[in-house]
């Protein structure tokens, strides 16, 4: 019996939020695996700057950017994909938002946007290029979800209301395309230094709380994501559907660390 490799050779990879933190940091882990890979978000700049990572790399990739609050431009990210390559063989849904603040005063327009991006966005991601890899009957599917997918953070209700829901939307799609061809996971990263966490991981007490209950006793690097995604892109994870993979340095499975 023969093994299918990990690798991406010859894949075309649509990353969403792709240009900055952890999808930043998927992108160019799939192209350093051999995909051609499309960095995208609302940011011209960010596109640019990302795309050009990715050719230095010796793959190809587009400048297009894409609001998953705007159907509109999810479309014409797959047309402009469809146009270059012909296809598109993985999406990973990396666009998010946050706030916080205390639940009893949490305003409706705030709840609102955080759904709005974090699980509407991916809805409509799923919906607009899981058409195009059904039709295909070949796909896989990338949803970020979070720690608090399965554990409650302080003052942060819709963002966790949201991650556990994309979960639960990560199952049900699992559930229903991979007869056709289409597997659908997450991934649940732990905590992972970027530019716009760093002072709060590193000179607040939740930062130092979050810190005593990783038993690696370190922050991730957002590289470290890499492997996770490429596995669950590739023909390797061919008999993988509907998991949640958790990336936390043993967060979850934490309880006494000293």
């Amino acid at each position: 019996m023969s093994y299918s490799p990990l690798e991406l050779n010859g894949k075309v990879a649509v990353v969403i939020g792709g240009t900055s933190g952890i999808g930043r940091a998927i992108a160019l882990g799939f192209a350093d695996a051999g995909a051609d890979v499309i960095p995208t978000s609302r940011r011209v700049e960010q596109v640019e700057a990302t795309a050009t990572e990715i050719e230095e790399r010796g793959r190809r990739s587009l400048r297009v950017t894409s609001d998953v609050s705007d159907r509109g431009s999810l479309q014409r990210l797959l047309e402009e994909a469809l146009k270059s390559f012909g296809r598109v063989d993985i999406l990973v849904n990396s666009a998010g938002r946050t706030k916080r603040a205390p639940t009893l005063d949490f305003s409706e327009d705030d709840w609102n946007d955080i759904i709005e991006t974090n699980l509407t966005g991916t809805l409509r991601a799923c919906q607009v290029f899981g058409r195009h890899m059904l039709e295909r009957e070949y796909g896989r599917i990338i949803n970020i979800a979070s720690l608090s997918t399965f554990v409650a953070l302080h003052e942060v209700a819709a963002y966790c209301a949201s991650k556990a829901a994309v979960a639960s939307l990560t199952k049900s799609l699992a559930v229903e395309w991979s007869p056709r061809g289409v597997c659908v996971n997450a991934i649940a990263p732990g905590v992972f230094r970027t530019a716009l966490n760093q002072k709060l991981l590193d000179e607040s007490e939740r930062g130092h709380e979050f810190l005593l209950r990783t038993p690696m006793k370190r922050f991730g690097k957002v590289e470290e994501l890499a492997g996770a995604a490429i596995f669950l892109a590739s023909d390797a994870a061919s008999f993988v559907n509907g998991e949640i993979l958790t990336v936390d340095g043993g967060f979850l499975a934490s309880g006494v660390n000293q």
